[in-house]
């Protein structure tokens, strides 16, 4: 029996390419990450058409995480992660962030921190350089997903 308020999915696919170069965020990795060789050791990993960078750990970069909209491409970019070296202890999990539902991380835990002073030792965390971590600081926080009233995740602040 059809279910009218069952919405199909589209098909769930992940692929790496070839070239970390590809990734639409390459350069925005690139002129705030610390330890810049771990780029050409990413993964540039496309869900709905659209490649993004997933780094790996190394370096002072200790975890990263990539965004996807629902649980099943969380399990194909897990999945296609496991084959990559730099991307230990892959989970699928909540997001804490209010502009996707899922994450997949990888490396060590986040840590869970509040405020300004926080955003630094995140930053830190992620392996971003001072220079990066103050100009963020520096920026009103204002994204398109600030207007959102409900977070995807019920642990998002």
């Amino acid at each position: 029996m059809h279910n009218p308020s069952f919405v199909q999915h589209p098909p769930v696919t992940a692929t790496a390419m070839s070239l970390p170069r590809d990734a639409y965020d390459f350069e925005y990795y690139g002129q705030r990450i610390s330890d810049t060789w771990l780029l050409e050791k990413s993964v540039a990993v496309r869900t709905l058409r659209m490649p993004l960078l997933a780094v790996p750990v190394g370096g002072v970069r200790r975890g990263g995480y990539y965004p996807v909209p629902c649980l099943c491409f969380g399990r194909k970019v897990r999945d296609l992660l496991l084959e990559q070296p730099g991307f230990p202890d892959l989970r699928v999990r909540w997001s804490p962030f209010p502009d996707a539902c899922y994450v997949v991380e990888w490396g060590e835990r986040p840590p869970t921190l509040w405020g300004d002073r926080d955003a630094t030792t995140l930053g830190r965390f992620y392996g971003y350089s001072e220079a990066a971590i103050a100009a963020f600081l520096r920026q009103p926080y204002q994204t398109p997903s600030s207007a959102i009233s409900e977070p995807c995740s019920p642990t998002a602040p």
